[in-house]
């Protein structure tokens, strides 16, 4: 994948070694993810904490989704107008608000709006992926990619055991004051050592708020009917209303887009087949990659009596699923250096097909009475991850114009996160549904673990199978279609 040289700094512009500036990104997603796994710890004691049901509650976690999935596009298309790291400091600003305002919360509406503002911060990991591409040489732009496309398993991963020592050590608003804290510290080093984009990088035009207006419409529609299903109830007037507003308004958003001479997002190169069948394989991984995310830490937690459940504390949870996180960072450049070698495309179905064998052992190990077949699984599961992630944008810069890098890796990190929430409500369906009496209460059975991390592994050969598929391109040829002979061209434009 060719990349331009990095950006000679002017005198008194930041300047760093290229392993400084990937390493600050790389700290830039960990602490992003980090808001991810924050409140899990205090899920059951949220009700309590803020006298309201379960159901409210539960909107903090939604509240933080819906805001990643809505401000992530729009963070991309305003990176690639007015710079990527401009709009990594810019980004980092809703997320220090946001913890803040959740860290002084003492009822339930302040701290979903907090998490909604910390929502507004996910696009630090797209953006900074796409800030790679100016700032890194070529030939270390590959394994960069990597490691900060780890950076999200990592930071979810320690997010665990590291809010539920705080929470259960100290008080829970000391969660917030940290991340509140280490955001700061991101900016402040962003702001000193990491470089800005080229010039040259940007592209000219308008912002499309209609688009980014519609496209929010939608997925806000889409992914709460989806999240809130199981709740709600799939039949329910609400749910199917909410499905059918998603059927009419993404046509709409894309009939929109493709009339618009500065669209959000440029579907025309969002169909280019590498780029297609890479973001349809992402949808396949982040399903895959949350799956297990999803059972091992049910199955770690239920008590020993019902012969399957481990009996862990949320802190012994937690710890026991750290290191697959740090293997996601640890395997990131040998998936690099598979790249490299044989190409992102090869790397992304070997990752996708680890990913199915993580789950195909977990079958046999369900029940088995030990944690050292979990964190196996998991093991070998976030191996494929970390290849898989470092893959993806690999593929996608390398079909893509530079001056579209952010928008269309922040679309690639919206289908990823698509997956995820899909994964949710398909495993939460499975788990609610084969359940077992344990003491006159219902538990996910032994046989709906099995089912799930099936479904996992069915989704893993899935996404090998897209992989295999996407062709690449082998020429030359500029990315970037010729400008009409009626139209001005974007380097005047940008003159």
């Amino acid at each position: 994948m060719e990349s331009p040289p990095p950006a000679t700094a002017s005198p008194g512009a930041p300047t760093a070694h290229p392993g400084s500036i990937v390493g600050i990104l790389a700290f830039a997603g960990i602490v992003a993810a980090l808001t991810q796994t924050l409140v899990v710890p205090l899920i059951a004691q949220l009700p309590t904490l803020f006298d309201t049901s379960a159901s409210n509650a539960s909107w903090v976690i939604t509240a933080t989704l819906l805001a990643a999935a809505v401000s992530t596009p729009v963070a991309g298309r305003l990176g690639d107008m007015y710079g990527k790291r401009r709009m990594l400091l810019v980004s980092l600003v809703p997320l220090i608000l946001g913890s803040v305002v959740c860290a002084l919360s003492s009822s339930v509406i302040p701290m979903i709006a907090g998490r909604g503002l910390q929502g507004l911060g996910m696009g630090v990991v797209p953006l900074g992926i796409s800030l790679l591409r100016d700032v890194v040489p070529a030939e270390k732009l590959g394994p960069s990619i990597a490691i900060m496309s780890a950076s999200m398993g990592v930071g979810g991963a320690l997010g665990l055991p590291f809010a539920a020592a705080i929470a259960e050590n100290t008080s829970w608003r000391v969660l917030f004051w940290v991340v509140a804290v280490l955001a700061l510290a991101v900016g402040a080093l962003i702001l000193a050592l990491v470089p800005a984009d080229r010039p040259a990088t940007t592209v000219a035009g308008r912002f499309d708020l209609p688009g980014a207006i519609g496209l929010g419409a939608a997925l806000i529609a889409l992914l709460l009917a989806v999240s809130k299903g199981a709740d709600w109830g799939w039949a329910s007037a609400t749910t199917l209303t909410l499905f059918a507003a998603a059927l009419v308004l993404l046509p709409a958003w894309g009939w929109w887009e493709l009339r618009r001479r500065d669209p959000l997002v440029d579907l025309r190169v969002t169909a280019r087949p590498q780029v297609l069948m890479t973001n349809t394989a992402s949808v396949l991984v982040g399903f895959a990659m949350y799956a297990q995310s999803l059972v091992v830490p049910q199955l770690l937690q239920l008590p020993e009596a019902t012969g399957y459940g481990l009996g862990r504390s949320m802190l012994a949870m937690g710890l026991w699923m750290a290191p697959a996180g740090l293997m996601m960072m640890a395997m990131s450049p040998v998936g690099a250096k598979l790249s490299a070698a044989k190409g992102p495309k090869v790397t992304l179905a070997v990752g996708s097909l680890l990913i199915a064998a993580g789950y195909g052992l977990s079958v046999p190990l369900i029940g088995s009475g030990s944690p050292w077949s979990l964190l196996l699984v998991t093991l070998v599961c976030n191996s494929g991850v970390g290849f898989a992630y470092g893959a993806m944008p690999a593929l996608i810069m390398s079909a893509v114009p530079q001056s579209e890098t952010a928008s269309a890796n922040s679309f690639n990190a919206l289908m990823r996160s698509i997956g995820t929430s899909f994964a949710a409500a398909v495993i939460g369906v499975v788990l609610a549904r084969m359940t077992t009496d344990f003491g006159g209460f219902p538990l996910a059975s032994e046989n709906g673990f099995r089912v799930a991390m099936l479904i996992g592994c069915g989704v893993g050969l899935a996404a090998a199978v897209v992989a295999a598929l996407v062709p690449v391109r082998t020429t030359k040829a500029p990315l970037d279609p010729p400008a009409p002979t009626t139209a001005p061209t974007r380097a005047h434009q940008e003159a």
